[in-house]
């Protein structure tokens, strides 16, 4: 007697049971692209300036036309204002906040290092710099007149204090962030003290770093305003203020918009920074 073995063909039910790929859903923005979004935020908020200002909902000397701040950036460029032609006061401004911004990344970043890996330096310098780092840059200016006078150290002092706190506190932050198995891991393989920070504690901390430079960027411009009302003749602040008192609106706008320029373009390249240095963001 012969075995008979049963052949029995797979059915569409079974194909189904099979395992299947699923796609994880992402949390957030993620990676999706928010140029689109606020290029159309930017001309949403010109149309607006525009249409109030053309209804002439707002007089005209407190809100100037775009087309008339357009024309204003002619003359500046042309004239000059104050004695100073536009390009002296755009160098005025930058050489402040790229001397500042230099010193402030220089100290900030050792400090904050030492303080995420030292008990006693964070003891000793985390209570001064908790003091100072919540008071207003103004808070603090008259003191810069008395003990440095009015030339360019006050200025550029006020702005490395007003920069250095937040690369500072970024740069403990991304210390004590460390995941401790990255660390044990590492011990384990037989890697020096060098190579334990070199390799393992700065690539984790640089993250926290680059974001704490560009909080720091932003709070430098803002601050730039304060320090350059130090007996200034050159630079954007200065522009502003001058123009303020004399109810020149539309050159008010002008510097408000080279400011944001600036700092558009500081940011950005600390952005693209991050992507060379850190591409791993965000994605572990």
């Amino acid at each position: 007697m012969s075995d008979i073995i049963e052949v029995r063909p797979i059915t569409a039910s079974q194909r189904e049971a099979e395992p299947k790929l699923v796609r994880m859903p992402s949390f957030g923005v993620a990676d999706k692209p928010t140029i689109a979004i606020s290029i159309g935020a930017a001309i949403a908020c010109f149309g607006l300036w525009w249409l109030v200002s053309r209804l002439g909902l707002v007089s005209h000397l407190f809100l100037p036309r775009p087309d008339e701040v357009w024309t204003q950036i002619g003359v500046v460029y042309r004239d000059g204002y104050a004695g100073a032609s536009l390009s002296e006061h755009i160098f005025a401004s930058l050489f402040r906040i790229v001397v500042a911004a230099a010193i402030a990344i220089a100290v900030g970043i050792p400090v904050g290092l030492l303080m995420g890996l030292n008990r006693w330096a964070k003891g000793i310098l985390d209570t001064p710099i908790e003091f100072y780092w919540p008071l207003p840059p103004l808070s603090y200016l008259p003191l810069m007149i008395i003990w440095l006078g009015i030339g360019e150290t006050s200025k550029i002092t006020l702005l490395v204090l007003a920069m250095f706190a937040p690369i500072c506190l970024s740069a403990q932050a991304g210390v004590r962030s460390l995941p401790l198995e990255r660390v044990n891991a590492a011990r384990s393989l037989g890697a020096s003290r060098l190579q334990l920070f070199i390799s393992i504690v700065l690539p984790s901390a640089l993250p926290e770093i680059l974001t704490g430079v560009r909080i720091a960027f932003g709070i430098g411009w803002g601050t730039l305003v304060a320090a350059e009302l130090i007996a200034s003749t050159r630079g954007i602040g200065f522009m502003i203020m001058s123009a303020s008192q004399f109810l020149a609106t539309d050159v008010v706008f002008v510097g408000i918009g080279i400011i944001a320029i600036c700092a558009f373009a500081f940011t950005a390249g600390i952005r693209i920074l991050e992507a060379v240095l850190v591409p791993w963001k965000g994605k572990l």
